[in-house]
């Protein structure tokens, strides 16, 4: 049995954050049943290509709903609410990704749904919180990275601000919302006494400043973006180059520098004034690259992680066909088939959530409004339908 089997999640959400974390809950065994509007074609993320898996669905949209249920409705209307309790009523919560002002617009609050469910948690991720002027302004992902001084630390130092590569803070947003709901659905089930849970793609976008915020605000220097990716303190941790491409190397601590320098042959590094002392290291980052540079390009990356692999931190620096394409994937199993009905050899990224040592098993999500019949009944569910 799956842990979550059992729990019902409604969950009215769009693109990223939301649909990322409920996936989590649906994989987990969850029955998450995911209410989309008909007239609008659903949820914005069926309609994203450039990869399309048949009528109102994609291949976008799959990576972020697998394993759920759809059921339409339109919550501003009479008989879309009452679909909408009438769901909540056996739900343990309901979730939704909206702009901050619209959770209440919608009844989909603690105090709406009470009165239904008494123990119903209800998840509230927005843009930027519900309680403050903000709470109407739309927000993604990138924004908040922005804001946030994120950009300001990724990319090199005389290159402009730069994202991350994929919607990390949409991600971090999921799942630190869903360690609330599922932490609150825990003492509802003991008190039977629900709740709202709030999380923000902002407040999280700024806690992942992480400890170089925390440096700053008790009077550290600015941090700011270090040459080949490095870390902000300990050196050298960076990408290298080699022959034939790059390698990222992990000196987190000084035995690791001092088996680096040996093992690419220059053992002088580590009496060399520059390169003696994690503060010297820190004092000439160019030097320290310079020099690693040098040694390092007279072999290939795969014969460098021959030499150093098990020794230090060390790996490649690859691109995405690398990446999915290592025996190391496969062997893992973080590849695995989805059949979809309009691609029967549909692939997806398994969850990395392993259950005694077993990968979750994932399904595509169900079709616009499919399981309407099964879960509302043919009247309610034509009636929430039109």
């Amino acid at each position: 049995m799956k842990p979550l089997a059992g729990t019902r999640i409604v969950t009215v959400e769009q693109f990223g954050a939301g649909p990322y974390g409920s996936m989590f809950l649906a994989d987990l065994g969850a029955e998450v049943i995911k209410i989309e509007n008909a007239e609008t074609g659903g949820d914005t993320a069926r309609h994203i290509g450039p990869r399309y898996l048949g009528k109102a669905d994609s291949e976008y949209f799959q990576t972020f709903n697998a394993s759920k249920k759809s059921v339409t409705l339109d919550l501003k209307s009479e008989d879309g609410r009452a679909a909408l309790a009438q769901l909540a009523a056996s739900a343990d919560a309901v979730m939704n990704n909206l702009r901050g002002d619209q959770p209440e617009k919608l009844g989909l609050d603690y105090h709406s749904l009470a009165a239904v469910n008494p123990a119903i948690v209800c998840l509230h991720i927005s843009a930027y919180g519900r309680d403050n002027e903000r709470k109407a302004w739309p927000g993604y992902d990138f924004l908040m990275q922005a804001e946030a001084g994120l950009m300001s630390l990724t990319g090199e130092p005389d290159g402009p601000p730069q994202r991350f590569g994929s919607s990390l803070i949409d991600f971090m947003t999921g799942v630190t919302g869903l360690v609330g709901l599922l932490s609150c659905i825990i003492r509802a089930r003991q008190t039977g006494r629900g709740c709202d849970v709030d999380v923000s793609l902002f407040d999280v976008a700024m806690h992942q400043l992480s400890y170089p915020g925390t440096w700053h605000i008790n009077g550290g220097p600015m941090p700011s973006r270090l040459a080949r990716s490095a870390h902000q303190s300990i050196s050298p941790v960076q990408t290298v180059r080699t022959k034939d491409g790059w390698i990222y190397v992990m000196c987190m601590k000084e035995k690791d520098w001092e088996t680096l320098a040996r093992h690419i042959g220059h053992p002088e590094h580590l009496s060399d004034p520059r390169f003696a002392t994690p503060a010297a290291r820190r004092q000439h980052p160019a030097e320290l690259t310079c020099a690693l540079d040098e040694a390092m390009s007279e072999r290939t990356t795969a014969e460098w992680l021959q030499v150093l692999t098990g020794h230090l931190p060390v790996g490649p620096v690859y691109d995405v066909a690398q990446a999915v394409a290592n025996p190391f994937v496969e062997r893992i199993g973080m590849v695995g088939s989805v059949p979809h009905p309009a691609k029967r050899d549909f692939k997806m990224l398994a969850n990395p959530l392993k259950i005694d040592g077993e990968r979750l098993e994932q399904t595509v999500c169900s079709p616009l409004g499919a399981d309407n019949e099964a879960l509302l009944g043919p009247a309610s569910s034509k009636a929430a339908a039109e």
